[in-house]
């Protein structure tokens, strides 16, 4: 049996997926292995310092007391400072961080319900909230096309005479990528590594790409410093640029995915075999006639391309194009 051109894609694409996933796990365990080592040594000469300095403390009991601080810990409450902070968790301020944290499965882990009853609302909260979210999003992003879109032919009309229109669609996407990099990811890191005392510029910049990409990996948090002042606002106006910057991450992806040649994703498709079919008869029949050839990629129906309005003409017409029309 004959496999399908676009399960061989497939098979090639999952292949190298597996070994982009062996290389990554590769690299991060020779950086990261030596750095935990180190730390794990640190941790143990602490300990020892510790216990020998305070001979009426047993290991038994130091053990006990700092898996209570760990756990404490994994539910957002820091032992530090007797265990004070400036503003508690469950403030309406930290509960709207966090539902939002849920709403656009960001989800950094370092704050979580403690109760079961909090557990059990998350689970039922995030079910509804979730799609919600997308639906929003997606409406909303729609309507952000539209003056996109607006400036893209703006670039039509100004270049359509000097470049491709394949070209002008790259233009546009990388004015739209520059602009995000520019006020989602640099600016806000900029205020974030100002506003919190123990982050550098990577830090905040690599803050800002986990959130926007909805990793959440949760080890950097805006406002979780137990000295921050007007703590609860601070974490409203992080879910404010939560939203607008997963707004605009996918606008972006929507420009991406209008430019035909750009989505590479087609060719892994069952429909791909389709296509690759129809090109190549009508590319033999063409060149059998001895007509032009067949040279669009995709169909109309899968990947329309983009309406690019009318420029006025640059040269007089003919005589004879004026009495044919």
């Amino acid at each position: 049996m004959k496999l399908r051109k676009s399960n061989v894609r497939l098979l090639a694409l999952s292949a190298f997926y597996a070994l982009y996933l062996v290389i990554g796990a590769s690299i991060f365990s020779a950086i990261e292995g030596p750095k935990e080592r180190d730390l794990v040594k640190e941790l143990l000469d602490l300990r020892i310092q510790f216990l020998n300095k305070n001979k009426c403390v047993t290991d038994k009991q130091l053990e006990d007391l700092i898996e209570a601080i760990v756990r404490a810990t994994n539910k957002g409450v820091s032992a530090t400072k007797n265990v004070t902070m400036s503003e508690p968790n469950w403030t309406f301020g930290q509960a709207i961080f966090f539902s939002g944290t849920v709403l656009t499965t960001i989800g950094y882990g370092r704050v979580a319900p403690l109760s079961d009853a909090g557990k059990g609302f998350c689970i039922l909260y995030a079910l509804i909230g979730i799609p919600l979210t997308l639906i929003i999003f997606s409406a909303v992003v729609e309507r952000l096309m539209i003056p996109t879109k607006i400036f893209l032919y703006f670039l039509f009309r100004k270049l359509g005479h000097l470049y491709k229109v394949f070209h002008i669609q790259v233009l546009h996407l990388v004015i739209m990528i520059s602009l995000v990099l520019v006020f989602f990811f640099i600016v806000p890191a900029g205020i974030y590594a100002a506003l919190e005392p123990t982050w550098n510029f990577l830090d905040a910049f690599y803050y800002c790409f986990i959130s926007m990409t909805t990793i959440g990996l949760g080890d950097y948090i805006p406002g979780d410093n137990p000295d921050q002042h007007l703590r609860a606002l601070y974490k409203v106006g992080t879910t404010v640029y939560l939203f607008l910057g997963l707004l605009v991450m996918m606008l972006v992806l929507a420009v991406l995915y209008d430019i035909p040649e750009l989505n590479l994703g087609f060719h892994f498709y069952l429909r791909s075999d389709g296509q690759d079919e129809e090109r190549t008869t009508l590319r033999s029949s063409m060149d059998g006639a001895g007509g032009p050839k067949y040279s669009k990629q995709v169909d109309d129906d899968q990947h329309p391309q983009p309406v690019i309005p009318p420029r006025p003409p640059i040269m007089k017409e003919d005589s004879t194009t004026q009495q044919t029309q």
